[in-house]
């Protein structure tokens, strides 16, 4: 898979082919940092893929629960289960410039995340916790956070970075890993088996040109369309992300939901759509049959509306293969989509602008 696109300046085409490198170095990243206390509540404040990460966490947690309970389908935080299937950590994501509720609990655990160390929202919660005296670690490849966690004697986790051009976004599996051993090593809750990290590791390496080919054929069928990615609730993390990598790689407008939620409203939307869309489908063969079942028949209802679908089953294999091959395939997906656009996929322009322009006013 030898780098063919002139428009892609940074390579982002190696950094993807070498994304699945990421989870067994992000074990040692955490590696040593000890906490004092007992947690069974985690808050992970974040912006972007600092905040993808929690999202993916709570998927990954939930590979013991019981997903098809009531409790289970109405709860925007996920537990870990302890080794009798009992819930025995929370994980929460913040996206905001204030700390939850959930925060100033005794027993939470404040992760403070951003990739450059620098994220304006991020840091707003930093302070407010260092201002409670609430329990914190932070996660950061420099910048302020890493100032101030050296300043403060703050536990840090310091991430990797390559080099100046280097997008956050591209470093999930450094910062899910670390962040999921800090999470082993200071709750008791979980248990992480490195074999299954090289494992998964080996098995993501060996499908790459399969995956690429899957996201070229979905990147040709979307070209000149917007995007809507569908998957089940457990992994509507997967769905939410492939959408953001279609905003910024491919540079386009995307959307996503998860079932059952959207046959009860959205769908209903595009009965008079008011733009071209192409819906891609990320199916478990492992859901619920209910699910499955809404999955073929909201693909034909759409279809009879004039909107085409691409399903795609979610690969085989244990939680954290299915997560990062899912991802592996969007990544593809976007880069094709931004190569069959002609243009470089790496710079976030806009956002850029937009920091600047707050920063100066």
């Amino acid at each position: 898979m030898e780098n063919q696109n002139p428009f892609d300046k940074e390579n982002l085409i190696e950094t993807i082919k070498t994304a699945p490198d990421q989870l067994m170095q992000g074990l040692a990243l955490s590696k040593g940092v000890k906490l004092e206390g007992v947690f069974d509540s985690i808050v992970l404040s974040g912006m972007g893929g600092s905040a993808l990460v929690g999202e993916l966490l709570q998927t990954y947690l939930s590979k013991k629960s019981e997903i098809h309970s009531p409790e289970s389908q109405n709860k925007t935080s996920k537990k870990a289960p302890d080794s009798n299937g009992q819930n025995s950590v929370t994980i929460q994501v913040n996206r905001s410039y204030n700390l939850p509720a959930e925060s100033y609990k005794s027993n939470c655990l404040n992760i403070i995340s951003s990739y450059s160390g620098n994220t304006e929202e991020t840091l707003s919660c930093f302070n407010e916790a260092l201002q409670n005296n609430l329990n914190c670690v932070g996660v950061a490849s420099g910048g302020k956070i890493l100032e101030i966690c050296q300043a403060k004697n703050i536990p840090f986790i310091r991430m990797p970075r390559p080099d100046e051009n280097f997008q956050p976004r591209f470093a999930t599996g450094y910062s899910f890993s670390a962040i999921l051993s800090l999470i082993a090593d200071n709750t008791g809750s979980i248990f992480l088996n490195e074999k299954d990290f090289e494992d998964a590791e080996e098995k993501l390496k060996s499908n790459l040109e399969k995956f690429d080919k899957l996201g070229r054929e979905i990147a040709e069928k979307i070209q000149g369309k917007t995007p809507v990615i569908y998957a089940p609730i457990q992994y509507k993390s997967l769905a939410m992300i492939w959408k953001i990598m279609f905003n910024e790689n491919s540079k386009t407008p995307a959307f996503w939901n998860y079932f059952p939620e959207l046959s009860h409203n959205e769908m209903v939307g595009f009965t008079k759509p008011q733009g071209n869309f192409h819906f891609v489908m990320l199916r478990d063969q492992n859901d619920h049959s209910q699910n499955l079942k809404r999955l073929n028949i909201t693909v034909g209802i759409f279809k009879e509306y004039g909107i085409d679908s691409t399903v795609l089953d979610i690969p085989e294999g244990d939680m954290l293969y299915r997560i990062f091959a899912t991802l592996q395939i969007g990544s593809f997906a976007s880069y094709r989509l931004a190569q069959l656009y002609a243009i470089d996929p790496t710079p976030v322009v806009m956002v850029e602008k937009l920091k600047k322009m707050l920063a100066e006013n």
